[in-house]
């Protein structure tokens, strides 16, 4: 696709609004969504609308991450900054990256059933998807796996936090929960377990098992990405839950 030629010359079949519509919002690239939102380009003869978002995208890259990433948490001056955008463009895009960090970090209704780790993820994410320093926290369910709760257990730093299990069982025994899931952030993105991530989540279910307080899953979350650690270990199998 040029980049110059104006959305409105184009086929059909190559407009990003028609291609939404007929193959759905996944099937585009970001810079086609980009340029639904900025509606227009620099005008004619420069770059289209996705010209324009593909530039912007390239601009990003500069700051030597995923231009995405970058667009999470830019400023309006930042953005502004960038050839071709003016405040109606720059608030449009902000506007719809934050209902899109709201969607994503809406928590689930009261008595929801949490029975699988999109639901988990869906649980945490308010309190752990997107922040910058380490957290641990847990969601509490009944003993029919509906929601109740969710609790940060501990901050930690940048790249590491620490907990004990007597802080997450306390918590669960206070709030009267039957089941619960853990969960942790990494910030980097990254949403591999560590070797200590899995040491821990070994010694919890231990716990769990003496205590006779099912742990249904461990997820760990970032930049939009959930893992689950039941799905990728056998640790559920060396200690049944009893769930």
């Amino acid at each position: 696709m040029s980049y110059n030629i104006r959305i409105a010359d184009l086929p059909l079949t190559e407009r990003p609004r028609e291609r939404l519509l007929s193959l759905g919002a996944k099937s585009l690239s970001d810079a086609e969504l980009l340029a639904i939102l900025l509606a227009t380009g620099q005008g004619k003869g420069k770059l289209s609308a996705v010209g324009l978002g593909q530039y912007i995208l390239s601009e990003l890259s500069k700051y030597k991450r995923e231009p995405l990433d970058v667009l999470r948490d830019i400023s309006p001056q930042e953005l502004m900054a960038i050839h071709g955008i003016g405040p109606a463009k720059a608030t449009t895009i902000l506007a719809a990256i934050e209902l899109g960090k709201r969607s994503f970090q809406l928590r689930p209704m009261e008595k929801m059933v949490i029975d699988n780790p999109v639901a988990a993820a869906a649980a945490l994410s308010h309190d752990l998807m997107w922040q910058n320093q380490e957290r641990f926290a847990i969601v509490l369910l009944n003993v029919k796996s509906q929601f109740l709760a969710t609790k940060v257990i501990t901050i930690g730093t940048a790249t590491e936090t620490l907990v004990h299990p007597r802080e997450i069982f306390r918590e669960v025994i206070k709030q009267g929960a039957t089941k619960l899931i853990i969960g942790h952030n990494h910030p980097s993105g990254n949403v591999e377990p560590s070797q200590e991530d899995i040491d821990l989540t070994e010694q919890l279910l231990q716990g769990a098992t003496f205590l006779n307080i099912p742990i249904l899953d461990h997820l760990i979350l970032g930049n939009g990405n959930h893992q689950s650690l039941r799905q990728i270990t056998d640790l559920w199998l060396r200690y049944p839950q009893g769930e």
